[in-house]
């Protein structure tokens, strides 16, 4: 596990969609997609899943998901 493989790169990819959706902060409820919303929360809450059972476990991945996963149900329940 390194900065060579996929358990570091794949989890930073995906931190872009956490940050992005920390960026919707300000903006207005009706503005923010609730289909995509919820389906990235129903993204997130798979991968959670994944990211702990995949051996060796993923970390930087789950703690990823369990980030975007609190930020997508926040949106969802504006």
């Amino acid at each position: 596990i390194g900065m060579k493989t996929t358990h570091f790169w794949g989890p930073v990819a995906n931190w872009g969609i956490a940050i992005a959706g920390l960026a919707d902060y300000d903006r207005p409820p009706e503005l923010v997609s609730g289909p995509m919303t919820f389906a990235l929360a129903a993204y997130s809450a798979v991968f959670m899943r994944f990211a702990w059972m995949v051996k060796p476990r993923n970390m930087l991945l789950l703690y990823c998901h369990v980030v975007n996963e609190g930020v997508q149900l926040y949106h969802l329940t504006r």
